[in-house]
């Protein structure tokens, strides 16, 4: 994905500052959900060739562009929502939650808001949410990088405390390897209790972490 075609008509409308919002982690059975914001400059001696929707890209290549986003980027925030809010609030309620203060977290606060799917935000400047946006909006696919690089190393970090698990494979999702370990050997504190209830059976992982 190569174009501007969304920031360039807002910057043709008045709107300096165009950013672009998505998060990672909505469908894991553990960790947090991760919200990162983008503004990037529009000059075209400065796009990043090669982003895209976070999926759609090898890791190495999403750590290579990662990198060149926060280089280049105007401004860009990231933000964890726990595991705790997540089965508090619901997964939905957590992810706006995310993106709004990924927004409020910008050095540069925008003033006009991309956001990925169909998703309005409490925020007081305009946004559009744009369905597939990650693969269609360079700002929102960049987002989608930043946010996807940085909790893949979360949860890769997490797998080193918590090694039963496969999370550094995972990422938190519900493989048969993951759904076989809690079964085994029970939850640890980064499991969301609501994700898990159809093979949990309340046992929780004795660990220091733990107690």
């Amino acid at each position: 994905m190569d174009e501007l075609t969304y920031e360039r008509e807002y910057f043709s409308r008045g709107y300096a500052a165009v950013a672009g919002v998505d998060e990672v982690g909505r469908g894991p059975l553990a960790g947090p959900v991760v919200c990162a914001a983008v503004i990037l400059p529009l000059e075209e001696e400065k796009r990043i060739l090669g982003v895209d929707d976070s999926k759609a890209l090898s890791a190495k290549k999403r750590e290579m562009l990662s990198e060149q986003i926060k280089d280049a980027a105007r401004a860009f925030s990231v933000i964890e929502v726990d595991e705790g809010t997540i089965d508090a609030i619901n997964i939905l309620q957590a992810t706006r939650l995310g993106m709004k203060r990924a927004v409020e977290a910008l050095s540069l606060p925008p003033d006009f808001v991309l956001t990925d799917g169909n998703m309005t935000l409490d925020i007081t400047c305009p946004q559009k949410s744009v369905v597939k946006g990650d693969a269609l909006v360079y700002s929102i696919g960049a987002a989608s990088i930043v946010a996807k690089v940085y909790r893949d190393a979360l949860m890769a970090r997490y797998a080193e405390e918590f090694p039963e698990y496969g999370f550094e494979h995972n990422a938190g999702y519900g493989t048969p390897q993951h759904i076989q370990a809690i079964r085994e050997v029970g939850i640890c504190r980064i499991h969301r209790r609501t994700f898990i209830k159809k093979f949990w059976d309340g046992k929780v992982r004795i660990s220091p972490a733990n107690t």
